[in-house]
């Protein structure tokens, strides 16, 4: 975690959202496949300022979070889009997870803090992704409604 800080501005470069993407999905695709997962992509070319590395990270900690607590209720459906909105570039995560209780809001970027614990896992994937972009300028936002699903919004300074 405290390399997050230092190496956030040793590789900023202008970034395809979309070829990173493609990383992510391909580490992930045994995942994916595993979970019956449907992807819906709408990128549009856009790219961002930011670390290559990071942006991976971020990418891949809402991704595998979204496979990871699918609800075993229905296929999972997980749409990736960006959109600008005033000085940022938006990224959105959304699926149709198991989704969260915003009456605990405080605790979904807390370190080592965790809302479902029936799946493995740290507590630190969305504090670091928070932190990341924090350093940045940048921010990070969820919707969530429990049995419904999560969207998660990146928001990249441009």
């Amino acid at each position: 975690m405290a390399r997050i800080s230092k190496e956030s501005t040793e590789d900023v470069a202008s970034i395809p959202v979309q070829a990173v993407l493609e990383e992510v999905l391909e580490d992930l695709e045994p995942q994916i496949g595993q979970a019956g997962a449907q992807i819906a992509v709408q990128l549009d070319g856009e790219a961002v300022r930011f670390s290559r590395k990071n942006l991976k990270s971020i990418l891949y900690n809402l991704l595998s979070n979204a496979v990871k607590y699918r609800s075993p209720n229905r296929q999972l459906r997980v749409r990736i889009a960006c959109h600008k909105q005033e000085d940022y570039l938006v990224l959105v995560v959304e699926d149709n997870g198991l989704g969260m209780d915003m009456r605990q809001e405080e605790k979904i970027f807390a370190l080592f803090k965790r809302l479902h614990a029936h799946v493995e896992g740290t507590g630190i994937g969305l504090y670091m992704v928070k932190k990341m972009l924090e350093n940045d300028a940048g921010k990070i936002k969820v919707e969530s409604q429990v049995d419904v699903g999560s969207a998660f919004k990146v928001y990249f300074k441009r």
